[in-house]
């Protein structure tokens, strides 16, 4: 699983180009109110969510781990299908999937701490703070660099690994998903379908926060198509991984990630049918 989360991180670099940032030159009020929508506002919402509804303390570090991960590639598809700002989505997504390398994994310790019972759970599982963010920042800061290099020394090399690489990675983060929605399926019959439920809620109010960020941004309709979408989906599959090579798995958490991984596609694809028709 390492090794994937390796190879996702080195696939992402490789994809890096300085004109992926263009946005924060041409329009740096959008460019900025989507980077805080996914870096602050998601977490900051999930928080409240959890406040509120005071999940089961496992559940709630789910939910807590994936509002700490990048946006992942597939809002940059939903984007161009719903007929959004392209440009703007994948200058966000280059720009989570770096940040990600650097503040995800201080994220996630951040905002557990802010929750009692999952700041309980951690420590019941003796978690090693100091340990988790040295390794997870290592295991997702070599790769980045890695790739950069290779990008800025190599760029021809870069462009004919990357494809090959993406779909490996894409092959091994869906083969993650399925065996740990199949591990953790008693959990989630215990749980029930108020879980399907929870991140149906959760996921649907991250859609909102990215699209009432672009209006008070004062984003057109199609950037504001994209910033929904860079907000609402989520690289569950880094979130998986880093669940269960440094967090043990909990079973309330993986299941909300895995089932985060396939509702959020789902729902993506829902509100796509919703854009098109909007002018």
């Amino acid at each position: 699983m390492i090794a994937v989360l390796g190879t996702m991180m080195f696939a992402v670099a490789l994809g890096l180009r300085a004109e992926h940032f263009n946005f924060f030159r041409n329009q740096p009020s959008v460019y900025f109110g989507g980077v805080m929508a996914q870096l602050l506002g998601l977490p900051l919402l999930t928080l409240s969510l959890c406040f509120l509804l005071q999940p089961l303390p496992s559940v709630a570090l789910g939910m807590i781990l994936i509002s700490c991960c990048p946006g992942g590639n597939v809002s940059n598809l939903l984007v161009v299908l719903a007929r959004g700002n392209a440009a703007l989505s994948v200058s966000l997504t280059a720009t989570s999937s770096l940040a990600a390398a650097f503040i995800t994994p201080v994220a996630i310790v951040f905002w557990c701490s802010l929750y009692p019972p999952t700041r309980d759970l951690l420590t019941q599982i003796e978690f090693d703070t100091a340990s988790f963010l040295l390794q997870t920042s290592l295991i997702l800061v070599v790769p980045i660099v890695l790739g950069m290099s290779i990008v800025q020394f190599f760029p021809k090399i870069a462009k004919n690994i990357q494809s090959p690489l993406v779909m490996l990675a894409s092959i091994g983060l869906l083969g993650i998903i399925v065996t740990t929605l199949s591990r953790y399926f008693e959990q989630f019959l215990t749980i029930g379908l108020s879980l399907l439920l929870l991140v149906a809620v959760h996921n649907a109010l991250a859609f909102l926060l990215g699209f009432l960020s672009a209006r008070l941004t004062g984003a057109d309709l199609a950037a504001a198509k994209a910033m929904t979408f860079e907000v609402g989906i989520q690289n569950s599959g880094l979130g998986i991984v880093i669940l269960l090579t440094q967090l043990g798995g909990l079973g309330g958490a993986a299941a909300v990630a895995g089932l985060w991984g396939v509702w959020h596609i789902v729902a993506g694809l829902c509100l796509v049918m919703l854009f098109r028709r909007l002018k």
